[in-house]
């Protein structure tokens, strides 16, 4: 609970990725890949329940194991691969609402964003709440950097490359370009009202949570479970270097 607010974190977590076979509950650096999120949210300060949105028994297991709670099994409509979050997101505030209990805001924690910290949890629920603009809720970016689109090209039918913002007769250089942010998926927040009436995170009235390049990577593939092992085994180094 934070300043009265009764605050709910919804790990979504179903079974059968195509990308990367038992993805959730896959090991990484010394413990399952979805560990790492509920560890985060167990030792935030305003969450007042964590729990799994999950269609697999096998991840309902570990997930209880680590101390979250899983209070009822996802639908198999709300499991397969065109499944929205927002509908899991809803099916879990409905649950509770039918046994009498509502929460003022939801945090989604995915779990393939292992790199996330409790800060992160906190620092995301504290900057909505205390927000005076009418914000309603918060997502997680990151700066774009070597990926901005002034460095990028297409590829023409005649086989040729050709820029895809701007032209070739223009040097760009990296400190003079606008500062530009992609989504990604360390923290979304929303008041849960909010939530039922406009059906997901983004909208006019949604807050930026910044976070660090190095938190941004979201596990899809083996490739992404390689770079989040070498990050968290560097962690302390790469932190000292930001301050």
């Amino acid at each position: 609970m934070y300043k009265g607010k009764k605050i709910i974190g919804v790990i979504p977590a179903r079974g059968g990725s195509k990308g990367l076979p038992g993805k959730n509950i896959r090991p990484l650096f010394g413990k399952p890949l979805i560990a790492w999120t509920i560890d985060a949210a167990k030792k935030s300060k305003y969450l007042d329940r964590v729990i799994i949105s999950t269609d697999d028994s096998k991840i309902a297991k570990v997930a209880k194991k680590f101390g979250a709670q899983v209070p009822f099994m996802r639908p198999k409509a709300l499991a397969s691969d065109t499944a929205k979050s927002i509908d899991v997101m809803l099916h879990a505030l409905d649950h509770f609402k039918a046994e009498g209990i509502e929460y003022d805001y939801l945090i989604m924690l995915e779990p393939t964003s292992p790199l996330r910290e409790t800060e992160d949890i906190d620092g995301s629920i504290k900057k909505l709440i205390d927000n005076k603009s009418g914000a309603a809720s918060i997502v997680g970016v990151s700066k774009v950097e070597a990926a901005h689109p002034v460095f990028d090209v297409t590829i023409t039918g005649k086989g040729f490359i050709k820029p895809y913002a701007g032209d070739f007769s223009k040097a760009v250089r990296r400190q003079d370009i606008s500062d530009l942010y992609f989504f990604e998926g360390t923290v979304y927040v929303s008041k849960a009202s909010e939530l039922y009436k406009r059906k997901g995170f983004y909208h006019d009235k949604t807050l930026p949570y910044i976070v660090p390049r190095w938190k941004s990577l979201e596990v899809d593939d083996i490739l992404d479970m390689v770079c989040a092992e070498a990050i968290l085994k560097n962690k302390n180094i790469i932190k000292g270097r930001e301050k």
